[in-house]
């Protein structure tokens, strides 16, 4: 018996310390055109008790598709109520995220298999077809328990109705490799440039244009396959430990790379964990080391190291802004680092639910360092006072398609349609940050994705409102938050081949910095501004 309770026959396929299956003799040949063996087994004769790390992989899925559940809030729930061992967790992730990122890639190819509109199938046998379609095409799997497993998915979870549709379908798609499939059907769809691009890396072909054209304005035009390929790589996890609030600095980072993480060569107090039971880390509970992406370690580390005029400093303590606040990561390490300086943190949510998340996140730093506020951030001019603050954080609402490795069931929820209704918050927020900044003071402004109309050109826009706010070069300060890799890479093609506003801005991307593609934009008010220009932004009334 494996921890999860199934049985392993010493004949069946077994997985490896990755979760994956190992291929016995007679496994499928990888090489174009082969033929795969099939299970002689009829489907009303196969086993009907689902393997447990599939089902687990199946609940998800429908968790998704259902309720618009978030996978990675889901799965691990699902993985510590099914009590899976470490190799079916592993399995269960590869094929829970396997298949949500390929998506838009399988539902091409199944509906080349089906003989009717996959909108006509019931939604929980699509999401079976496509967990076993991962299978095939993408994991090491004997097409034979692919398709058993599968079947007996259907057969438990379903009803034997299904069961043989499912098996007929799954025996056409294993006729072919994956690379076979995208070229057939990029041929017989007439497809080309970004939209077989879309189809053979598993994006939409808006997501794609939009990352061609963002990696164009930063000096990286040739690198769109090499961006869609990392989008596909299962993430590393990033620890940071809060600076400050050990009296040992260091102390849980040494304590989780005793249990396998690696210091990071980017930024101080940052590691990369690659397997295992993060909750088992000592100060994980308390939140003094905690999961957070290096990009945004660094995007917050660069506005604390980023220097302000010597004249800008608040009569007492410095005040700094987190105007976007939940669920907490970013505000948490912006209080660690105010906090030994003596500074203090707002940090805003407008969602009670989330501000109480937000609260949670502080509760490791010194209290003397935050307050939480519930409130809609565009009302902050409330909060701010005739001073403002020194430093704010606007890491505004976004498409997230800069999280796609984390999240991989956004790029199929996200519409060229949100952006619209993003961009006017985005531009919002930062109105009201511009209103609530000090003579001096810094403007962050942040993202979770590379999309031009959320980055450089909400940066543009900002500037044209706001003709007092200088925009400043962000690799400096992105260089003074990092050790010596970080600094080589701040040194590439965006900071002296970009166009226009995108040279003085960072953008982070996942197949050159292994992070997430957050972008960062640095803004300064100026010690004295002219009146006209206080009229324009509203700081003063005529």
């Amino acid at each position: 018996m494996s921890h999860s309770g199934q049985s392993r026959d010493p004949q069946s396929s077994r997985r490896n310390d990755k979760g994956r299956e190992r291929n016995r003799g007679g496994a499928r040949s990888d090489r174009p055109g082969a033929t795969r063996g099939f299970s002689a087994t009829a489907p009303g004769q196969r086993k009907r008790r689902a393997d447990p790390a599939r089902l687990t992989a199946f609940t998800v899925l429908r968790a998704v598709s259902r309720d618009d559940a978030f996978a990675n809030l889901t799965l691990p729930a699902e993985i510590r109520r099914r009590r899976l061992d470490k190799r079916d967790a592993a399995f269960a992730t590869e094929l829970t995220y396997g298949t949500l990122r390929g998506t838009g890639t399988y539902d091409a190819i199944l509906g080349a298999c089906v003989d009717r509109p996959l909108t006509q199938l019931d939604a929980p046998v699509l999401d079976a077809l496509r967990l076993g379609a991962h299978q095939l095409l993408n994991m090491r799997v004997e097409t034979h328990a692919a398709v058993d497993e599968t079947v007996a998915l259907v057969r438990s979870e379903i009803g034997a109705g299904p069961s043989g549709l499912v098996n007929a379908v799954l025996r056409k798609v294993s006729a072919a490799s994956l690379d076979e499939w995208t070229e057939r059907l990029a041929v017989d769809g007439s497809l080309s440039g970004d939209d077989a691009l879309a189809l053979k890396h598993a994006h939409p072909a808006w997501v794609v244009r939009a990352m061609r054209q963002s990696l164009r304005l930063h000096g990286r035009g040739e690198e769109l396959e090499d961006l869609l390929r990392a989008d596909n790589d299962a993430p590393e996890v990033h620890l940071v430990e809060l600076p400050g609030v050990l009296e040992e600095p260091g102390q849980r980072l040494r304590s989780a790379t005793e249990a396998g993480a690696t210091v990071s060569p980017l930024l101080p107090g940052a590691a990369v964990f690659r397997g295992g039971d993060i909750g088992r880390l000592p100060g994980t509970r308390e939140g003094e080391l905690r999961v957070q992406d290096i990009g945004s370690q660094w995007v917050t580390r660069a506005l604390a190291a980023a220097a302000l005029p010597d004249d800008a400093g608040a009569p007492g303590a410095e005040r700094w802004l987190d105007l976007c606040a939940g669920p907490g990561g970013k505000a948490a390490l912006l209080a660690a680092l105010a906090a030994e300086r003596g500074a203090t943190v707002l940090a805003n949510e407008p969602a009670p639910h989330r501000a109480k998340l937000v609260s949670g996140a502080l509760a490791a730093v010194s209290p003397k360092a935050w307050t939480v506020r519930t409130g809609d951030g565009r009302t902050i001019g409330e909060e701010a006072g005739a001073a403002g603050f020194q430093r704010i954080l606007v890491d505004a609402p976004c498409t997230g398609l800069g999280a796609l490795r984390r999240r991989p069931e956004a790029r199929w929820r996200r519409t060229p349609g949100d952006l619209s209704s993003l961009t006017a918050l985005q531009l919002e927020l930062l109105d009201a940050a511009a209103g609530a900044l000090a003579p001096g003071g810094l403007l962050a402004y942040v993202t979770c994705s590379p999309h031009a109309a959320e980055t450089v050109i909400q940066v543009d826009d900002l500037l044209r409102r706001h003709p007092e706010l200088e925009l400043l070069d962000a690799h400096e300060p992105m260089r003074a938050a990092a050790l010596d890799a970080g600094v080589a890479l701040m040194d590439g093609p965006d900071a002296q081949h970009g166009t226009g506003t995108a040279q003085r801005c960072v953008q982070l991307w996942p197949h050159v910095h292994g992070t997430d593609a957050m972008f960062f934009a640095l803004l300064q008010r100026p010690l004295q501004v002219s009146g006209a220009d206080e009229l324009k932004t509203g700081r003063i009334t005529p």
